[in-house]
């Protein structure tokens, strides 16, 4: 992990016709860093991932992407809540969409393509289609779809939400391990203070009405985390801190509204 920001939101707002759905938020992701977005729904997390991908145009602000090659747009791969697939297509080409996008030719993603299956566990299932596969299975080709462009930095919004909690925690232990691997910049967002705590090298807790970044929380524990941690002492007070900024939050806006 560097001292250089990757990503930098600067004073960036976001408003939906008379809804102002992020106000004057700022903050500095540093490369290596696995960062998660936690607040109350409404607080505007899912939309400031999406600003930072792109897929949004700000209402105010600025936003910038530090690549080495000074090319952002291919330095981003994004991980819906849902998994998003083709369900016409096979497992391979589902992950192989994005390079062809991008032009790459068969020939030449194919390699990278079985790589990113590999990777997920999914090498057996490159011919099957999303009907034949799990829940933990369609998010694993999603995730695969987003590393197989090699991206340095990986936005997903609350990817494991709808999974049982066992394919949850395995999911995000092969998450931990894929990122330490590639040297991933993550930001991760969720509604789960053990999920945040779990995964992350840093908290940003968010409050609603309108959107606005409230704490900026370090978690000091060696990363990355196994499941020996989800029973320690740390992990307790540190989930305990966590929640109690959160409730914080909830609070203010009642007071506010």
């Amino acid at each position: 992990m560097t001292g250089d920001p990757i990503i930098t939101m600067d004073r960036v707002s976001k408003q939906f016709g008379d809804v102002l759905a992020i106000d004057d938020m700022s903050m500095n992701i540093r490369e290596g860093e696995f960062v998660t977005l936690l607040g109350p729904s409404g607080c505007g997390k899912s939309t400031a991932l999406k600003l930072v991908a792109g897929f949004l145009p700000l209402t105010a602000g600025n936003i910038k992407i530090s690549p080495p090659n000074g090319d952002a747009e291919h330095d981003l791969g994004f991980v819906f809540q849902e998994p998003t697939l083709m369900p016409w297509a096979s497992v391979f080409d589902n992950v192989y969409l994005p390079l062809q996008l991008a032009g790459v030719g068969r020939g030449g993603g194919e390699p990278r393509v079985h790589e990113a299956l590999k990777e997920v566990g999914l090498s057996r299932f490159a011919r099957s289609y999303p009907r034949q596969l799990s829940g933990g299975m369609k998010m694993r080709v999603s995730i695969a779809r987003a590393l197989v462009t090699r991206p340095r930095i990986l936005l997903m919004d609350e990817p494991f939400a709808a999974l049982d909690e066992m394919t949850r925690t395995k999911l995000n232990n092969d998450l931990m391990q894929l990122s330490d691997d590639h040297g991933l910049t993550v930001v991760f967002v969720t509604h789960s203070v053990f999920e945040s705590v779990y995964l992350s090298t840093r908290v940003i807790v968010m409050a609603a009405r309108p959107g606005r970044l409230v704490a900026d929380m370090p978690l000091d524990a060696p990363w990355p985390r196994n499941e020996d941690y989800r029973t320690s002492i740390e992990f307790t007070d540190e989930t305990r801190r966590v929640s109690e900024t959160l409730k914080g939050t909830l609070h203010v806006d009642e007071i506010d509204h």
